[in-house]
């Protein structure tokens, strides 16, 4: 609200155009300046020569045998790239799972996005517009930070558009219907913790460190024992959830001796569990895990006191499941 509120005084508008502004942008979700009918005319022509509704629409729409939308964006910080949003369909539930950057910096290998390298930071603006720009906006029941980027990379901006989703004045969602996935920056970790109430998800991958450092370079700046040190400050017993997301690869990660080893790591503290079956990548030569491995696993954590669920693999057929986003064509 501040940014809007920067943008009437600039203007010579009074204090309360910003609450007017917020309420086009938010609640009617207008897509130009001219839309903004209560502003005198004088004001929107002021606005015209500065500013302009963010957000582009879909340049492309990929739609998956399960229902499942993929959806390619402009990015202004691109350099001719694009980044992708997906629209996961289930039962009474849309949830979309947004990109809050242009490629990433973490270089975790299993994972096509980090193979673009990292090409740009998204606005606040860029982020919430993926929200507001697609033809479910109305429908969307929950938001996922779980594409393209590490969200806590770009931490101020991300702020910002949780600002946006949650407070009275912008699109007014319950913090309990969002949540942000993190492979674990210490530095704003606190922060994140402090100054929202969204949900949050921990990409982990492994218990042992080692194992952890090849999969994921990030490891070795902030350890996986660090970040659950961190959050074993935190009350997760009310609505806020915490859960760690465990990508599971054929007799690597699987074992019960990895189950066992999960289960210590995590003793004492509320959280879940959330299985993903990997979805092969080129030049990974990892394979994803067999069933009954899965269910060995999963039951190993129930029966120790963990809420453990595995994902459904969706849009793997449009390369929009988890691990797969990666901007094969230019924006046209």
């Amino acid at each position: 609200m501040q940014e809007l509120q920067d943008v009437a005084s600039a203007h010579g508008m009074p204090s309360y155009a910003a609450g007017q502004m917020a309420r086009w942008l938010y609640k009617n979700k207008v897509r130009n300046i001219w839309e903004m009918t209560n502003l005198s005319k004088a004001a929107r022509e002021k606005l015209e020569e500065t500013r302009q509704v963010g957000g582009w629409d879909p340049l492309q729409e990929d739609v998956s045998a399960d229902g499942t939308k993929k959806y390619l964006f402009p990015a202004l910080a691109s350099k001719g790239t694009g980044i992708e949003a997906v629209l996961i369909p289930e039962g009474n539930r849309n949830t979309l799972c947004l990109s809050s950057q242009v490629g990433c910096k973490l270089g975790c290998s299993f994972c096509m996005t980090a193979r673009m390298g990292f090409l740009g930071q998204l606005t606040a603006g860029e982020m919430v517009g993926q929200f507001l720009r697609i033809p479910e906006t109305d429908s969307l029941t929950n938001v996922v930070y779980m594409g393209m980027g590490e969200p806590l990379d770009n931490w101020s901006e991300v702020l910002k558009s949780l600002e946006i989703f949650t407070s009275d004045w912008g699109l007014a969602w319950s913090p309990s219907r969002i949540t942000v996935s993190t492979s674990g920056i210490l530095p704003v970790l606190g922060e994140f913790m402090e100054k929202t109430r969204v949900h949050l998800a921990v990409s982990l991958h492994s218990p042992f460190d080692a194992e952890r450092a090849q999969l994921m370079p990030v490891q070795k700046a902030f350890p996986i024992s660090h970040i659950i040190r961190e959050l074993r400050t935190y009350d997760f017993t009310g609505q806020r959830r915490l859960s760690f997301e465990y990508i599971l690869f054929e007799d690597w990660n699987d074992t019960q001796r990895h189950a066992a080893a999960l289960l210590q790591l995590l003793r004492g503290i509320h959280c879940r569990v959330n299985l993903i079956r990997f979805h092969p990548i080129p030049g990974f030569s990892m394979r994803p895990s067999g069933e009954n491995a899965i269910q060995a696993f999963k039951d190993r954590l129930q029966r120790g006191g963990i809420i453990t669920t595995l994902r459904a693999s969706r849009g793997q057929d449009i390369l929009a499941a988890c691990g797969m986003l990666s901007v094969q064509k230019k924006p046209r």
